[in-house]
């Protein structure tokens, strides 16, 4: 009895032995680690907005081609809305509570707060000490740093030298006039809180003004995209102030849990060679003391593996600013960072988050239409989509994907929408290979043969 094989089924017939003849790779698009094909990333940021940053490091960096990210303490900005204010009882009143009540655990973070209100840059230290013991695990010493302070004060031995509100660091010099153009020129910014004040020992009042003011400040001069990123003061990790500054927030320099990424912050004597993670967020900061061969190695450490994203902090500038770097010990490092480009993405915080989270949640399908010549090597077009789950409006940032071309396809159009995208050509032991950026949520992407062909 003679077989009737049907249409459908002899053209799936054939396209398996296509692939069976193609190989393994035909068919397989993939969204690559790194933007471009590199091998890492380094982003560039600065905590403080010192004036030097801006006046020296920044022409440096404009003059080389990188981007930056400034995390800024906006009530320090000229022009600034939002000041240092205390949200609570009069200052006034906590003061004589403290003269026979101790601080303990219940009432610690309204006192921490109000301390900082003394009319004193002395009690302001006393604020600060507190809070880097808490963040020791050092409670209990911390409430007795707060009432050192409360107790100097009321002896009048506290030098008073400040207004209550006035906060403004005498290193910061810049206009929201200014930091918008330096942020249109594709530089991000994003919050560095109102006043830099130790947020782990705040009350939720105080530490709701710090951050949602700030980011106030931020999108009315400067739009939502620079709202996407924030840096706690002073590099904490409390999980208090991780959940609730995550509700303003897209992404924390301090802390951005994600089950494929390990963060090794800037006091770990952790290794990326000991993680074996998707990515590896490895903060380096850079102090006055830090040898330029130290800092060189932690970009040739990126070279060295594949899932390495450095995040550098710089605070002073050419002695402006806490730790400062000479500007020509700036110039020699980002020299070699850009000479390393071939190799290295050089983005902002907030473009390799989006990156990251978006090829994390993407999904590619790929099928080849109008196999309809007797040679299948000329087969008219490849077909892939992208798409993630995230929020579209937020996540929009152009992916790198990664196709296999069929055997006999050299040069070919890629276009996605009725756009032409450029693309690279690669070969590997899967065979050749296009690498091109494409955004996701859009319209398909079409990979063919030129019509001359």
């Amino acid at each position: 009895m003679k077989s009737i094989i049907s249409h459908d089924a002899w053209q799936g017939l054939l396209l398996f032995l296509f692939l069976l003849v193609a190989g393994d790779s035909y068919g397989q698009t993939e969204v690559l680690k790194w933007k471009d094909g590199k091998i890492a990333a380094i982003s560039i940021t600065y905590d403080g907005g010192t004036i030097n940053q801006f006046r020296v490091a920044l022409p440096i960096m404009n003059e080389l081609g990188l981007p930056a990210t400034f995390y800024i303490v906006t009530g320090d900005i000229t022009g600034a809305e939002y000041r240092g204010e205390f949200i609570g009882r009069d200052v006034s009143e906590i003061v004589e509570e403290c003269k026979s009540i101790k601080t303990n655990l219940q009432n610690l973070y309204e006192r921490a707060a109000a301390v900082r209100y003394l009319q004193s840059t002395e009690a302001r230290l006393y604020h600060t000490r507190a809070g880097d013991l808490f963040e020791l695990g050092k409670a209990d010493d911390a409430c007795r740093e707060i009432d050192r302070a409360f107790a100097a004060f009321s002896r009048g031995v506290l030098k008073l030298d400040l207004p209550g509100n006035k906060f403004d660091n005498p290193d910061v010099d810049i206009s929201w006039i200014e930091i918008k153009k330096i942020a249109s020129a594709g530089h991000e910014f994003g919050s560095h809180s109102v006043t830099h004040p130790q947020l782990g020992i705040y009350d939720f009042p105080n530490m709701r003004y710090e951050i949602e003011k700030s980011r106030e400040e931020i999108v009315k001069h400067l739009g939502e995209s620079h709202a996407f990123s924030a840096e706690i003061p002073h590099g904490i990790e409390n999980p208090r102030v991780m959940e609730f500054a995550g509700r303003f927030h897209q992404a924390l320099r301090n802390k951005m849990p994600a089950p494929y990424l390990e963060e090794i912050n800037r006091w770990s004597r952790k290794t990326p060679s000991e993680s074996g993670m998707q990515y590896i967020q490895w903060q380096r900061g850079a102090k006055s003391n830090t040898s330029l061969k130290a800092m060189s190695s932690w970009v040739d450490t990126c070279l060295a593996y594949e899932n390495v994203w450095l995040v550098l902090t710089f605070h002073g500038v050419d002695g402006i600013g806490y730790e400062p770097k000479s500007s020509a010990e700036l110039r020699e490092f980002f020299s070699y960072i850009k000479s390393n480009e071939n190799r290295v993405w050089v983005a902002t915080f907030r473009d390799v988050v989006k990156y990251i989270r978006q090829r994390d949640a993407s999904s590619v399908t790929q099928i080849m239409e109008n196999l309809e010549r007797e040679d299948m090597s000329t087969g008219k077009k490849i077909v892939v989509g992208l798409k993630h789950n995230l929020d579209k409006e937020i996540y929009n940032y152009p992916l790198t994907l990664k196709s296999y071309l069929p055997q006999g396809w050299s040069e070919v159009s890629v276009t996605q929408g009725g756009t032409t995208l450029t693309y690279k050509k690669f070969s590997d032991k899967g065979g050749n290979y296009i690498i091109y950026n494409v955004l996701p949520n859009k319209e398909l992407i079409t990979i063919e043969l030129p019509i001359s062909l």
